[in-house]
């Protein structure tokens, strides 16, 4: 019997990754989900991940060891990523089959989704291509040419996916919050049967599978020891207690790792510290103390650092790319380039941050709430600055929005302090319903080099309180808002910017939905 094109290709793509099944596939009413014909976008789907697959194939064919460190480090940051890649398409083209168009899996919440992974591609290749700089490599043209190809396809595709349909009456960010709005005191969503909501109540319970400790007391010395002993692909939540200490190592949670919870013994109690840096030849991307892509990741009670210190430059505490991630009451510390939010959608929640330039950095779809964040003394001269975000394309879907947290610097800093500036040309912050103290400058804002996307760029401000949130002497440039009305501003809270209504009450944290006023 002949068999379609299509079908083989679902076929194909489902068998490559763990994280589809072939189970009840069916194709949903492309006039809702997309803008083109269901094969058309299934032919765009084959030729990218085509092309990824290749990228991966080249990069693995580089297993030389390589004089220039630098340069290997930017070769296994590409290879992470592309791999990261061929995931989200995957999740992509499940989504796109299972769609039903009812409640969880209405056509809303699932082009909010597969926006959300098709821009996680496109950093995907950002990311990449900065890690050569300052390689003067001969790989980097060639390797720029294939990235540039991926680009162009994901950017193709992600046109294919509607902001929203008629009919529907919200949208905007990383996805809408569909159907009823949930209270912030209910547990589960109330799409959820309950068989399904006894299963999320325990896998949510904070039962230890392994506990980390510095002397030897507990299962593993090492929490990276207990990382490579959790299961591959776990659809339970898998607890790691690490208890208090200091722990001087790396940890790289990678794609594999889904649904890893670890909980410390308290914020300055149980300490993660590394050094790595830029200034030592490390990629941003790879300076990291503690890393992760697995998908569900939730950290608890603890401290991430960065010891590397103001000269050596980038220096990153904590990295995620992993999507659907919480971290809650942890503290991060840095200077520059301390806090990595990479990409895909993610929740910080009753954090400590602190730094000096940029030190809240990133691509992610990042909503930020009840956090303290505090500029540190830098070097004579320097400029600090909060946050630089860097979305490269007006229909990517990323940005940061900062709610209900505390804007300030530690004690004894005279350094200039800024709430942010554009990384690239359509970065994206809101700051809302914060605090500002007076150590902020009254214009607010930094350029990144002169007049650079300040025409481009979309940053707003709403309903902030505090010395330091005074509007007058705010920057005049065209990117910049002054929002009074809360229509406004509802695309960038919990609810809508990251659909944290559809996955967030899983976890156990507490969050505020919307806005509060």
């Amino acid at each position: 019997m002949a068999v379609s094109l299509k079908t083989l290709f679902l076929v194909m793509f489902c068998l490559s990754s763990p994280l589809v099944t072939g189970d009840n596939l069916h194709f949903v009413d492309r006039s809702e989900l997309l803008n083109v014909s269901m094969s058309h976008f299934l032919g765009s789907m084959r030729t990218t991940v085509d092309t990824v697959r290749q990228m991966i194939s080249m990069l693995s064919n580089f297993t030389v060891k390589f004089n220039d460190f630098r340069l290997s480090n930017a070769l296994s940051d590409c290879l992470d990523l592309m791999e990261l890649s061929v995931d989200e398409l995957s999740w992509i083209l499940s989504a796109s089959q299972n769609s039903d168009g009812k409640e969880n899996n209405s056509h809303e919440n699932v082009r909010g989704d597969m926006r959300a992974w098709l821009s996680g591609v496109l950093i995907n290749q950002d990311t990449c291509l900065e890690g050569f700089d300052g390689t003067n490599s001969t790989f980097e043209s060639s390797i720029g040419n294939s990235l540039n190809k991926i680009t162009t396809l994901t950017h193709d595709i992600l046109s294919m996916v509607p902001t929203k349909s008629k009919g529907d009456t919200a949208g905007g960010g990383g996805g809408a919050s569909g159907g009823r709005k949930l209270k912030t005191d209910d547990q589960f969503p109330y799409w959820l049967k309950s068989n399904d909501r006894k299963l999320l109540q325990a896998a949510n319970s904070t039962a230890i599978d392994v506990v980390v400790t510095a002397d030897g007391t507990g299962n593993f010395t090492s929490i990276m020891d207990a990382i490579s002993a959790a299961p591959e692909y776990n659809t339970r939540r898998y607890v790691i207690h690490v208890k208090r200490g200091v722990y001087k190592e790396y940890v790289e949670i990678g794609k594999k790792k889904l649904n890893i919870m670890i909980i410390g013994d308290g914020m300055d109690v149980t300490i993660i510290s590394g050094n790595r840096s830029y200034g030592d030849a490390w990629t941003p991307y790879r300076s990291a103390t503690f890393g992760v892509m697995g998908k569900g990741f939730i950290a608890r009670d603890m401290t991430f650092e960065n010891t590397a210190g103001p000269l050596k430059h980038q220096a990153v505490a904590f990295r995620s790319n992993s999507e659907f991630s919480v971290v809650h009451r942890c503290a991060m510390r840095g200077h520059q380039d301390t806090l990595y939010p990479h990409s895909l959608r993610q929740f910080y929640k009753e954090c400590q941050i602190t730094g000096t330039v940029d030190f809240i950095f990133g691509r992610g779809t990042v909503v930020f709430q009840n956090c303290q964040i505090l500029a540190r003394k830098g070097l004579p001269k320097q400029k600090n600055t909060i946050t630089a975000h860097g979305r490269v394309n007006p229909i990517d879907s990323s940005g940061f929005s900062i709610q209900f947290c505390n804007i300030s610097v530690e004690p004894n800093v005279s350094n200039p302090t800024y709430l942010g500036r554009p990384w690239k040309n359509f970065s994206r912050t809101i700051i809302m319903e914060s605090y500002i103290s007076e150590a902020i400058r009254p214009e607010g804002w930094l350029e990144w080099n002169g007049g650079v996307y300040l025409d481009t760029l979309f940053y707003a401000e709403y309903m902030n309180y505090g010395p330091g949130a005074c509007l007058g002497g705010r920057v005049k440039w065209p990117g910049y808002r002054i929002i009074n009305e809360s229509a406004q501003v509802n695309q960038f809270t919990v609810a809508q910017f990251i659909s944290g209504n559809t996955w967030l009450p899983s976890t156990g944290v507490n969050y505020t939905a919307g806005l509060a006023f």
